[in-house]
C-alpha cells in the first residue's frame, strides 16, 4: 500500500516503474523516439557497461521517462537525469537537507554536484525508492541514499504546465543570448520538454532545412533556443513577445 497523497499520475508513474524490476540496466537505455526500452550502449568510462548493447533495458532517466509516460499520456519527461531534474513540470522542490521525510510516492530522488545531475530515481514511501543503477545490475528497489552528492527530490505536476513545449533534434545547444555566436549554455541531446517564458525575433537561422528569426527563452535553463528546434508554429502560439 502506497502512502497516501501522491497524485493519481505519480502512484500510476510507480506502478509503471515497478512492473520493470528485474529489467537489465543498460545505459542509454529508454531513450529512443518513443518511452519503452531500448538497447544500450557501450560507456566507454565503464568497462561493465561492455554487454549493454545487447541488453534491452533502460537506464536511470529512462526508467523515469517510461513510468510518467505510462502514468500522464505523451512524453512528459523526455531527456536525461539532468533535463527531468529541471524539468518544467516540476511543482515542488525538496533540499537534500530535508530528507525523506516531506515525500511522496512519485517524486524523483536525484545526486550529483555544481548543478550536474547523474542519477535520478523514483520514491516509493518509507525510505524506499526504485531505480535503474548501474551497468551490470537489474531495475531494483533499493534503500534510499542520503550521503555523498545527493541533490535533492523533485515533485512532478499532474498536469501539464503551461507554455511546454518539445524541442527536436539531436544535439540542439541554448545561448546566453539570441544569437548562434552567442556563448553555449546547454546541450539537449535528443526531444525534451521545455517551458517557453516568451519569444522574439532576432538573429536569423537556416538549420535543418528551414530559416527562422525567432528565438525563445527558457527560464529553467537561463538561455535562448531557436524556433526552428521547438516543435510548433514559426512563431510560437500563445506565448507572449519578450521585452
Amino acid at each position: 500500500m502506497l502512502a497516501t497523497g501522491a497524485s493519481a499520475v505519480a502512484e500510476r508513474a510507480v506502478r509503471a516503474a515497478c512492473e520493470q524490476i528485474g529489467v537489465w540496466y543498460t545505459w542509454g537505455g529508454g531513450h529512443g523516439p518513443q518511452p519503452g526500452p531500448t538497447y544500450g550502449q557501450v560507456d566507454p568510462s565503464d568497462p561493465d557497461s561492455a554487454h549493454d548493447p545487447e541488453r534491452l533495458g533502460f537506464d536511470c532517466s529512462g526508467l523515469v521517462r517510461y513510468a510518467y509516460a505510462r502514468a500522464a499520456g505523451g512524453d512528459p519527461l523526455a531527456g536525461n537525469a539532468y533535463h527531468q531534474f529541471n524539468s518544467p513540470q516540476v511543482q515542488q522542490r525538496f533540499a537534500a537537507a530535508e530528507g525523506t521525510a516531506p515525500l511522496l510516492p512519485g517524486d524523483l530522488l536525484a545526486w550529483g554536484s555544481g548543478g550536474s545531475i547523474h542519477h535520478i530515481a523514483i520514491y516509493l514511501g518509507a525510505g524506499k525508492m526504485v531505480e535503474a543503477r548501474e551497468s551490470g545490475t537489474r531495475i531494483t528497489v533499493s534503500d534510499v541514499r542520503l550521503g555523498g552528492d545527493y541533490a535533492g527530490a523533485v515533485r512532478i505536476a499532474a498536469a501539464p504546465a503551461s507554455g511546454t513545449f518539445s524541442t527536436w533534434g539531436t544535439d540542439v545547444w541554448t545561448h546566453t543570448e539570441p544569437s548562434t555566436g552567442s556563448p553555449r549554455v546547454h546541450k539537449f541531446p535528443g526531444p525534451t520538454t521545455v517551458r517557453v517564458d516568451c519569444q522574439k525575433h532576432a538573429e536569423s537561422v537556416t538549420a535543418e532545412g528551414y530559416t527562422n528569426d525567432a528565438w525563445s527563452y527558457l527560464p529553467e535553463y537561463g538561455a535562448w533556443i531557436t524556433n526552428i528546434y521547438i516543435k510548433g508554429p514559426a512563431w510560437l502560439d500563445g506565448v507572449r513577445t519578450c521585452a
